[in-house]
């Protein structure tokens, strides 16, 4: 029997008597223009930091009016470390503001998939165990500072929906602070050992296993489409693999439910590398 568990966590707090207020909506004239990815401040990969709580960023994303940064949605969960079934788990309030490493200001809270399937009362199991997604708006501020590549790797040229199969090859961004700021750790490449939970998560082995302070760093497969969301640390059946959320899925689930209209990812502006191998 697989016992996840999350990667990074909020300590147990008590939650906010009333969310603090969203940042108003700040319509764009036209998209958005990215800052060059040599010198962009914030990117995928990028610390987060939720009432203490460091997490990495996955990737960038807007619904035509704000951006947005991904995070795992257990980044701003209020429960113990193996609580990992988001039906069930405590969680932080939307408008909870959330520190981005290289923003000027704090971005919001503005979308968790945990808070969202606990009100629309969702019973789906998988859906529930899987689903941990959290959308954080950047400040209009710091917009202009903004590039949607992931470090190293390049991309993402799209979002994958077909899922993995056996040995599939996967690439990911870690940026743990327990790395001490050694770069040179974070890029991770590994296989996929297959898809779980009806296709909502993919179990993946990397050389050094997502740890800590990962959770939340997006998953590309071979191609350069974003295939997930770094979710648990898996001790069994197979120690040291990693529980990846499948991305496309969740998407669906915020667009479909999160009050925040149709969310895309943005796609890289850089070119996809390629697998080293």
């Amino acid at each position: 029997m697989k016992t996840p568990r999350p990667l990074a966590r909020a300590s147990a707090v008590t939650a906010l008597a009333t969310a603090a207020a969203l940042l108003p909506a700040t319509a764009w004239a036209a998209s958005p223009t990215w800052a060059p990815a040599d010198t962009a401040a914030v990117h995928p990969g990028v610390q987060t930091h939720t009432n203490g709580a460091q997490c990495t960023s996955n990737f960038v994303y807007s619904n035509g009016t704000d951006v947005f940064l991904g995070q795992a949605a257990h980044c701003s969960g209020t429960g113990g470390s193996t609580e990992t079934n988001g039906c069930s788990a405590g969680s932080l309030p939307l408008g909870t503001p959330v520190s981005i490493a290289g923003a000027s200001k704090p971005g919001t809270l503005v979308y968790n998939s945990w808070l969202t399937m606990q009100a629309r009362h969702e019973t789906d199991a998988n859906t529930c165990q899987y689903n941990d997604l959290a959308l954080i708006k950047i400040d209009p501020a710091d917009v202009p500072n903004v590039n949607p590549s992931l470090p190293f790797w390049g991309g993402p040229t799209g979002v994958n929906t077909t899922g993995t199969t056996q040995l599939a090859t996967v690439l990911s961004y870690g940026n743990s602070e327990l790395r001490g700021g050694i770069t040179q750790l974070s890029p991770k490449q590994g296989t996929s050992l297959g898809d779980t939970g009806g296709g909502w998560s993919h179990t993946v082995f990397t050389v050094t296993p997502g740890i800590p302070g990962d959770s939340g760093s997006g998953f590309l497969d071979r191609d350069g489409n974003a295939l997930g969301v770094l979710s648990t640390l898996n001790l069994a059946p197979q120690p040291g693999t990693n529980g990846v959320g499948d991305l496309s899925r969740e998407l669906a689930y915020a667009t479909a439910h999160g009050g925040l209209g149709t969310v895309q990812l943005v796609p890289g502006t850089t070119k996809f590398r390629g697998p080293l191998i």
